[in-house]
């Protein structure tokens, strides 16, 4: 049973979605409602320049205190956390852990 079938996010509280690949990682927060894009960042993005030369665990933190940054921008604050089947471990528990020192609530 996939994690989707139990997760969603809605207009109050969009969802925080993470893709990791073995370059990059990438963080989304969606509106399941209207089915938007609200919010993205990526460590391969052109507006991420922090902590490129760290390990991808660094990189990990950067980028969920980078999405958390725009987040809050947009006037974001609580989402759902969608670990996408990723074990809550290694970058995707680093960009958690940033994306809460930047502000946001899950």
């Amino acid at each position: 049973m996939g994690i989707r079938k139990r997760l969603s996010g809605s207009t109050e509280r969009p969802r925080l979605s993470v893709y990791r690949s073995n370059k990059g990682i990438y963080a989304q927060i969606i509106d399941d409602v209207s089915g938007k894009t609200l919010v993205s960042a990526s460590s391969l993005s052109k507006d991420f320049i922090a902590a490129a030369n760290g390990t991808k665990s660094d990189q990990s933190v950067a980028v969920g205190k980078l999405v958390a940054s725009k987040a809050i921008a947009a006037g974001i604050k609580d989402v759902v956390f969608d670990r996408n089947g990723y074990l809550y471990h290694g970058r995707v528990k680093s960009l958690a852990e940033g994306a809460r020192e930047g502000g946001l609530n899950f």
